[in-house]
């Protein structure tokens, strides 16, 4: 039997994501609110630039209101960003048109998509690939990574095998996790900092470490959200292939191989533009509060601190108020927070 597969929101992650389920074969709709994109998508078909270098044609079944669905998914991928999760969820909630619906947004957002959906109907996962809005009609993928799903509990279920199964049509190197939270917090970490720099930068991620400045405080900021995971008690995984604890810097003695580790994350998401600065570019808001002002929440609950990721959540949001424009002396600001902590 034929699985049907809807994808909420066709942006960068939703329609790439869309074009490749769409060519392999299989039953997917897209549902996005923007009607000149999805008319486009349906025809003459989303314009796709690969990372091959490639560029292709896709047409896709694509609608702007949950009101033009018809039948039942098995399965809703939900791409929107953290800021439109009510407004794309309920409808479908109400309307009862999906049996697992599959959170796959930045940040903490799975127990927003929880308290709308139920524990029972959610399967948690992330994207580690990378992709760019050029325009309505036309998407690029920039990188090439896994996609990491898991059951809530930990268990491994045949809807997860299901789901695993489609997703290879996307991401050959999808994989299924038993600690699907600890994965989460994985993803977070690279967003934090390197979406989060990215968009305090106006820059890549590889222009972030090319900066002196830059390298320095993305290595503090990935300690400083590491050592949040660990207190939370997180099972942290690889991301793009390298270990989070590699990553970590607290003292020279730990510099030399944090900074191996960062050059060999760069071979693989070095291309990758931060999706906030993307947003910011286009004059909307961003997923800061629940990436970087995720990180901040969560240490706070504890009882710790991430004055670093508080700041950047602040610089973005100055951006957002048209207070100042992305600029790499953002990075200089950082690093002066830093050595204000260090001096306390």
């Amino acid at each position: 039997m034929t699985e049907r597969v809807l994808v909420v929101g066709a942006g960068a992650i939703g329609g790439v994501t869309a074009a490749h389920l769409t060519r392999a074969g299989h039953d997917v709709v897209v549902v996005d609110p923007d009607r000149a994109h999805t008319t486009a998508l349906r025809d003459p078909g989303l314009l796709f630039e690969e990372l091959e270098g490639r560029t292709s044609r896709v047409r896709l079944q694509a609608v702007s209101s949950v009101d033009e669905l018809t039948g039942r998914f098995d399965f809703a991928l939900l791409t929107v960003k953290s800021l439109f999760l009510n407004a794309a969820v309920e409808p479908l909630v109400r309307a009862d048109l999906v049996d697992t619906y599959v959170s796959l947004g930045n940040g903490l957002v799975q127990t927003v998509v929880e308290s709308i959906v139920g524990r029972e109907r959610l399967i948690v996962g992330l994207v580690e690939w990378g992709a760019t809005n050029v325009g309505p009609g036309r998407l690029r993928q920039t990188t090439s990574a896994p996609m990491v799903i898991g059951e809530i509990d930990g268990t491994e279920t045949e809807r997860l095998r299901r789901l695993a199964r489609i997703l290879t049509s996307v991401a050959p190197e999808t994989r299924t996790s038993s600690a699907i939270g600890g994965q989460v917090w994985s993803k977070l970490l690279l967003n934090s900092t390197f979406s989060g720099l990215g968009a305090a930068g106006g820059c890549l991620y590889r222009d972030i470490v090319a900066d002196p400045v830059g390298r320095d405080v993305a290595l503090r900021m990935w300690t400083e959200g590491y050592d949040t995971a660990l207190a939370l008690g997180m099972e942290l995984g690889e991301v793009f292939g390298v270990a989070p604890e590699d990553l970590v810097s607290r003292d020279e003695q730990d510099r030399t191989a944090a900074e191996a580790a960062l050059d060999r994350l760069m071979t693989r998401a070095g291309a990758t533009k931060a999706s906030m600065l993307q947003d910011l570019e286009r004059g909307r808001r961003t997923e800061v509060d629940v990436i970087n002002g995720g990180v901040v929440e969560a240490a706070a609950a504890i009882g710790r601190e991430a004055p670093l990721n508080a700041e950047l959540t602040r610089i973005v949001h100055e951006y957002e108020e048209g207070v100042a424009q992305p600029s790499t002396q953002a990075f200089e600001r950082l690093q002066a927070v830093h050595r204000d902590v260090a001096t306390r």
